[in-house]
């Protein structure tokens, strides 16, 4: 979606400057943080239409979908659960999850409604002829300009999935036992993008 609007210069209504008490409080953050009563505060109960919404997709666009499909189901062990083209505009996309194959509605109606109540899956974008363009690449995140930083994998067992990723020639940006953060891993998808890889039980240690 475009954003037409021009910066504020005359702080209308909603664009006022900050008050003394938010000077104070973004000082204090920049020298340590949000503290947890602050956090608290910041969080507002929402609106009861929002009782059933949820996460459902993180959207990263591939330059090639047989090398993305291919790390994501067999690296990743994710299911493709359906795919959906659209030639006019000369593109698809490839929902996976972490779903049973044998739970895929086999009617195509019902197969796109149980994709879309699928909870934390990922969208991978293909824009056709992307794979063939070696000016075409997509950013991480995680070089300047940052933005996003990545999606995180939980596992029951960091050491056994990074060995499997390293017998399958997986780039790691971070092993399990490298830095200060021992039992948690960072690989790289065929498009750079950076995935956590962790243990619930490891990560009570690892934010004590």
């Amino acid at each position: 979606m475009r954003n037409d609007h021009a910066p504020c210069t005359i702080f209308p209504p909603k664009c006022q400057p900050p008050s003394d008490h938010q000077a104070e409080t973004h000082l204090k953050m920049a020298e340590q943080g949000l503290t947890n009563e602050a956090a608290a505060a910041a969080c507002k109960e929402g609106n009861p239409i929002t009782k059933d919404f949820m996460m459902q997709q993180t959207m990263l666009r591939v330059k090639d979908p047989v090398k993305s499909l291919d790390f994501y189901t067999r690296i990743l062990g994710m299911t493709l659960l359906q795919k959906f083209d659209f030639p006019p505009m000369r593109f698809s996309l490839y929902f996976l999850g972490y779903e049973d194959k044998k739970e895929i509605p086999g009617d195509v109606k019902e197969r796109t409604a149980w994709t879309f109540s699928r909870r934390a899956t990922i969208e991978l974008t293909h824009n056709w002829g992307s794979e063939t363009d070696d000016s075409q690449s997509y950013h991480s995140g995680n070089s300047d300009p940052r933005g996003f930083g990545h999606i995180g994998i939980a596992v029951p067992d960091v050491y056994a999935a990074c060995k499997l990723f390293e017998e399958n020639g997986v780039t790691f940006v971070k092993k399990p036992d490298d830095g200060k953060m021992k039992g948690l891993a960072f690989i790289q998808d065929p498009d750079g993008y950076w995935i956590e890889i962790l243990s619930p039980n490891n990560m009570v240690s690892i934010t004590s």
